[in-house]
């Protein structure tokens, strides 16, 4: 999952002539008063997902920007001298961890120790959080927001390490928090109502790689995927037919693709499934690990979960 190539040891270098790799570090949790400059607080997000939630938890005070938009997927995500500027200029950076931004974790841990940078699946409970076997190694899997109760810790961590910093936001934030995870609440009651419905012997969730495993604990369904946790790892026609034996066996109605993963391979299996006599379907297109349009309702974290809720059990039920 964590593999490097030329481009961290050239992006190192590029944060050193930036001053970013000096020896003297700086407090980087000391309080700030926001209502003191006019200049707003920058805040960066690696993901979408991310920026949503920060979004939803600072007002107009602070302006949120994130690195990967629809589309992007962040395990082969390999930032760019603009994205470069961006985390230089921020005053907070919030990134996800457990290697999901495998290729940028080392850049985010220097960064560190200049400016506030946040990993939000810090405080994810130890007895929540999977570990999967990856390429012959144990590794955690980041993909938390699929259980919306896991994603609620995140947005407690973003909270929390936001009122240390700036205090004098903190009563506006808290009402913000409270708001917001009140409708993640209700999101996670809905889900897990109408998974329920699914009938239990099609309650099987089939895609392109294995980023549904919180979902498949928070809400009782069987997940399988033809590739592994990382989209960096590679699949064989043994794979393929594992899952093609698999589908035709358990007579399942429909597989589906995900947004920030090419579709072929999915597309194989249909045909696979086929040459055994089984019609399954492409029952949609999910957000895995990125989310719709900014600016639409599927650009958000709770629009992007009742699309992948609307799309599964349309295709399953």
């Amino acid at each position: 999952m964590r593999r490097r190539g030329f481009f961290i040891p050239l992006f190192i270098a590029v944060l050193c002539l930036f001053g970013a790799c000096t020896e003297e570090k700086k407090n980087t949790n000391e309080a700030v008063d926001a209502s003191k400059s006019d200049k707003k607080v920058n805040i960066i997000a690696t993901t979408a997902m991310i920026g949503d939630a920060v979004e939803n938890i600072v007002g107009d005070w602070a302006e949120v920007k994130f690195l990967m938009g629809p589309g992007v997927d962040p395990h082969l995500y390999k930032a760019t001298q603009g994205d470069l500027k961006k985390l230089q200029n921020a005053d907070v950076i919030f990134y996800n961890g457990m290697y999901l931004e495998g290729k940028m974790e080392d850049v985010l841990e220097r960064l560190a120790k200049k400016k506030p940078v946040q990993a939000i699946t810090d405080n994810v409970p130890a007895n929540k959080k999977l570990s999967l076997d990856e390429d012959g190694k144990a590794v955690t899997d980041p993909h938390i927001w699929f259980d919306v109760e896991l994603w609620k810790s995140g947005v407690k961590t973003i909270t929390n390490k936001l009122m240390d910093l700036y205090p004098d936001k903190r009563k506006e934030m808290s009402a913000k928090y409270d708001k917001y995870t009140a409708q993640l609440d209700e999101l996670h009651k809905k889900v897990t109502k109408e998974i329920a419905s699914i009938p239990e012997d099609q309650r099987v969730l089939i895609t392109s790689h294995d980023a549904f495993g919180y979902f498949q604990q928070a809400y009782g369904m069987e997940v399988k995927a033809l590739q592994g946790l990382s989209t960096v790892t590679e699949f064989g026609l043994k794979d393929i037919t594992d899952l093609v034996n698999f589908i035709s066996e358990k007579k399942i109605k429909s597989i589906f693709i995900e947004s920030s993963v090419a579709s072929k391979p999915m597309e194989a299996i249909v045909q696979g499934c086929k040459k055994k006599n089984h019609e399954v379907k492409i029952g949609g297109v999910l957000y895995s690990d990125a989310m719709g349009e900014y600016g639409t309702k599927e650009g958000t974290y709770l629009g992007m979960v009742e699309h992948n809720l609307r799309t599964i059990v349309n295709a399953l039920k």
